[in-house]
């Protein structure tokens, strides 16, 4: 299992849904969890080797949300 952290414009409870009915489909992620108390409201998501931060870029953006990975 690997952690992947990302910098969203989910500043919301209502838009983290939203991003939680895109993410819990999908296989390979095992929890996930955004803190709406950071000024970058990181989305950090605790996944299988085999989901790529590209993966759920792709997806976020394309639902029309900001979503960048954070390097190490």
């Amino acid at each position: 299992m690997h952690i992947l952290i990302f910098k969203t414009n989910l500043e919301d409870t209502g838009l983290v849904h939203h991003a939680g009915r895109l993410l819990n489909p999908m296989s390979g992620i095992h929890r996930w969890n955004v803190d709406l108390h950071d000024s970058d409201n990181i989305l950090r998501i605790e996944a299988d080797p085999l989901i790529s931060p590209r993966q759920v870029e792709q997806l976020l953006q394309n639902a029309g949300f900001e979503c960048e990975e954070l390097a190490d």
